[in-house]
């Protein structure tokens, strides 16, 4: 006996099926290969818009189950990740989009996160259109270096630094530090500690470096 769940499967693909082969009739041999990516762009959209739609409407273990029955299992996260991405866009709106565009720009949503709100503001969504705002933004970017950072994420939420490695032909502040670490005991995170402390204490004036006495 067929459940609720899997009769709406069912005719969402039904839906799917008779609108290609209404478009299909229409298709001359001139612009098959276009209608044809078309086609395949909007079922991915139409698809993860449902299935987004389906995770708020139906409880935890519904939304599980329906995964599960239609072995889509591991691979729905990417098209959640597609409606959340084009969320604001019909399937119309990017059906001149490649499939493997749609997938590019959801994946490294933040990454492209210009592109995409860009691209509301045309009026028609085309492949050379995202070709080109990708790589103005990319020449922005690369034009304007990132700030460097020391600082690294943690799962839950908090954070630690982490200093880059440090090259030097001398190995001289390697050496020192290695030395240091045999001869004290102590962790390099220790020392290191130690020494942008005293090196903030000179900058704020509460040290004085004095030289040795010549003679």
């Amino acid at each position: 006996m067929m459940t609720s769940m899997q009769g709406a499967i069912v005719a969402q693909f039904e839906q799917y099926v008779e609108e290609k082969a209404d478009a299909t009739k229409s298709i001359s041999a001139g612009n098959f290969s276009f209608q044809t990516l078309a086609d395949a762009t909007k079922t991915i959209l139409h698809h993860a818009f449902w299935l987004a739609e389906q995770k708020q409407q139906l409880s935890t273990k519904e939304y599980k189950k329906l995964l599960y029955n239609q072995g889509w299992k591991g691979e729905e996260k990417k098209y959640l990740k597609i409606a959340a991405a084009f969320g604001k866009f019909s399937p119309q709106d990017l059906a001149q989009l490649e499939p493997r565009t749609i997938y590019q720009l959801a994946e490294n949503d933040k990454k492209y996160q210009q592109v995409i709100d860009t691209l509301l503001d045309l009026s028609v969504i085309t492949q050379e259109a995202v070709r080109s705002l990708t790589k103005k933004y990319r020449t922005a970017r690369q034009s304007k270096p990132e700030k460097p950072s020391i600082w690294r994420r943690l799962k839950n939420g908090g954070r630690y630094c982490q200093i880059p490695p440090i090259h030097e032909a001398s190995e001289q502040t390697g050496t020192t530090l290695q030395r240091m670490m045999d001869e004290e005991g102590l962790s390099a995170q220790h020392i290191v500690a130690e020494a942008v402390a005293l090196r903030q204490a000179y900058k704020e004036g509460l040290l004085v470096l004095t030289q040795p006495i010549a003679g």
